[in-house]
């Protein structure tokens, strides 16, 4: 009868320990999921208070206005984010082609350096011997897309 008790005991023992290292390892593992979980909340909290509206009229000359050959856009910061002015955060494809360097000049806004909702900024970029035609802008500023067409 002893040597029964004995091995129930051992093995109750090995089971504690091993249910104990499992939980170890589970509650290590949640706790990294977490971790990433949130970091990934976060940066997504940025990109949904990220929200910017190209307001440049697709009927108005966009293209070559100073004789100049740069396509001039007016985008519209409709977002709770401050961005900066500076075109850091802001990915422009013309024809699907990547376009830099960027001037930003912030034209309604009382910050020239800070894009703060509500404000408009002037995006210009040179764009020499753009052909007559139909012609796509894709905007990106962090992660929020939009697009614009023209006609030269």
């Amino acid at each position: 009868m002893a040597s029964v008790s004995a091995s129930h005991l051992i093995l109750f023992i090995a089971s504690v320990l091993v249910a104990a290292s499992v939980a170890g390892t589970i509650t290590n593992t949640v706790g990294r999921l977490s971790d990433g979980v949130s970091d990934q909340g976060d940066a997504l909290s940025q990109d949904v208070r990220t929200d910017v509206e190209i307001i440049s009229d697709s009927g108005a000359q966009i293209y070559n206005r100073s004789d100049n050959q740069n396509v001039t856009l007016l985008m519209k910061n409709t977002g709770s984010r401050v961005l900066p002015a500076n075109g850091d955060q802001m990915v422009i494809l013309l024809d699907g082609v990547l376009q830099s360097p960027l001037e930003v000049t912030v034209i309604e806004g009382q910050d020239p350096d800070s894009w703060r909702p509500g404000d408009v900024v002037r995006v210009e970029f040179g764009a020499p011997d753009l052909d007559a035609g139909d012609h796509r802008i894709k905007v990106t500023v962090n992660g929020d897309e939009e697009v614009f067409r023209f006609n030269v």
